[in-house]
């Protein structure tokens, strides 16, 4: 069970990255997505994998799971929603004032041929 939640989280970091890394804001923000993801199920695999055990020492159970990695994810999912909306429509807002979705805020590669051509350098 562990390894399969070690792979899991590696996957979603590792998708997450390559996604982040792209130049178009969609992918930016499925990236940051996957990564929110990773980080809650790192947090959830931090209380330790044990299921079926209360949460609180009820005076029958003789060991129980900690309640705070679940805390955590519960509010890591709260922000992470947040945050996604708000990188959204900065993301439209953006699209919609320049009419492209590019992160580095630079000319198409295109254009920039396009233009230098336009003003007489052939590089």
């Amino acid at each position: 069970m562990e390894a399969l939640l070690a792979i899991a989280i590696g996957t979603l970091t590792a998708g997450g990255l390559y996604l982040m890394l792209r130049q178009r804001t969609f992918p930016v923000i499925l990236g940051l997505s996957l990564l929110s993801h990773a980080v809650n199920l790192f947090l959830f695999a931090s209380g330790r994998l044990a299921p079926g055990l209360p949460p609180i020492l009820d005076g029958t159970a003789k060991d129980h799971t900690d309640p705070l990695p679940q805390a955590l994810v519960l509010t890591a999912i709260v922000i992470s929603f947040g945050m996604t909306a708000v990188i959204l429509a900065m993301a439209i807002g953006g699209w919609l004032s320049s009419g492209d979705d590019r992160v580095d805020g630079d000319r198409a590669d295109e254009d920039r041929v396009d233009g230098d051509r336009a003003a007489g350098d052939e590089g």
